[in-house]
């Protein structure tokens, strides 16, 4: 993928033009507490739920989990980094939580290209997290993608 990728600034992405369907990229994280605690500083979601094992322990998931949207968060990550990368600007995501993610997963964040709209500059990508093989989050996302002209 890297020989048609752009240069803005010294960052590279990709413009409209050199996506196609079926190009994906992923992101990969093992959650530690230290995450969570600061993800919950940043959001100011203190949920018990994610900050207090004992309160978590008598809930359906039977101890702490991680913020669903620190997970989500990580899909972000790919298509601001990776692809389409630096320049496409995030216009929708529609998530659905499938499973918990707890300290020490190690998440897995792919997106891939599903649908392109070049004359509107647009992507629509299929996003996805797992925990190994679980999925946690499904859902699918609408970008704007820098164009070369």
């Amino acid at each position: 993928m890297d020989d048609v990728r752009k240069t803005l600034d010294g960052l590279a992405g990709y413009f409209i033009e050199d996506l196609s369907v079926g190009m994906s990229a992923a992101y990969a994280k093992t959650i530690t507490d230290a995450d969570i605690v600061l993800f919950a500083g940043v959001s100011g979601d203190t949920n018990p739920v994610h900050m207090n094992e004992d309160y978590a322990r008598g809930t359906m998931f039977g101890g702490r989990i991680a913020h669903g949207m620190l997970s989500a968060s990580f899909i972000s990550t790919v298509m601001g980094t990776r692809l389409p990368g630096p320049g496409c600007i995030y216009m929708t995501q529609n998530l659905r939580f499938k499973a918990p993610v707890r300290v020490g997963d190690t998440v897995v964040a792919r997106v891939t290209v599903a649908e392109l709209m070049p004359e509107k500059r647009r992507a629509v990508m299929q996003t996805v997290c797992t925990v190994g093989k679980t999925v946690v989050i499904e859902g699918d996302a609408l970008v704007m993608v820098p164009s070369r002209v």
